[in-house]
């Protein structure tokens, strides 16, 4: 089948952005109802565990299919964005709206996010690491710099990725001095100054620094298709990326 736009009723779709985000929704669903958890005990030992272990993300070092939702979420994200500033532009809305209307989307994000862990076993839990948390911080600074050209785009997601190798080589905070060892790295030592505690699984609340690399990519691609461009190596390399 053929994922590209096609007129639809009243209005015009990109089919295969509307594809991706099912298609990761799905995905989503299925783990939130448990079922990789009640398909991996009774596989045990058998090929298709093996299978059914590319839904779970990696323990630390390593790459699995879960460990690509999140940055396909986000890359996703960025996508949508674009497609609607694009819009908006073609509508003559001012941009003052266009940016009220993005902080209200990222307030709501951020609220959700931090509301979806905000109630747990034992009591009430401050936590920055969600993916809708994430995406309030990602979604604004790829709105913020959106009119840049892509040089300045790229250049951005490069000092982003610097900047989280610097923090994590370089602060030396006693005791969390080991950039690439789980509740030992920059990125735990943030968690206790911000919500006073360490996931045991090392998700991180400046994980948004690097993640925001995957939604400015994003809206980069997104621009690209807007103006019809038909290049699709430009919009490859930064998927792979």
């Amino acid at each position: 089948m053929n994922f590209q736009q096609f007129p639809t009723t009243g209005s015009k779709r990109l089919l295969s952005l509307d594809f991706m985000r099912g298609f990761i929704m799905v995905f989503l669903a299925l783990e939130s109802t448990g079922l990789y958890e009640h398909l991996f005990f009774p596989t045990r030992g058998t090929w298709s565990q093996k299978l059914v272990l590319q839904f779970f993300h990696h323990p630390w070092n390593g790459l699995r299919f879960w460990d690509l939702i999140q940055p396909g979420f986000m890359y996703l994200a960025g996508v949508s964005m674009a497609l609607s500033l694009q819009k908006q532009a073609t509508e003559t809305v001012p941009l003052i709206k266009s940016f009220k209307k993005i902080l209200i989307r990222c307030g709501l994000l951020f609220f959700f996010g931090v509301l979806d862990y905000a109630v747990g076993p034992r009591g009430l839990l401050l936590d920055f690491s969600d993916v809708l948390t994430q995406l309030s911080f990602t979604l604004l600074l790829a709105f913020l710099i959106f009119r840049w050209n892509a040089t300045a785009q790229i250049a951005v997601c490069f000092g982003l990725l610097l900047l989280r190798e610097i923090l994590y080589r370089f602060t030396n905070v006693p005791g969390f001095d080991q950039p690439f060892t789980n509740q030992h790295n920059f990125g735990n030592y943030m968690e206790l100054v911000l919500v006073k505690r360490i996931n045991p699984e090392g998700w991180v609340s400046i994980n948004c620094i690097p993640t925001a690399v995957h939604t400015i990519a994003g809206a980069l691609t997104g621009k690209l298709l807007a103006k019809g461009n038909q290049n699709i190596k430009p919009i490859l390399v930064w998927a792979f990326g």
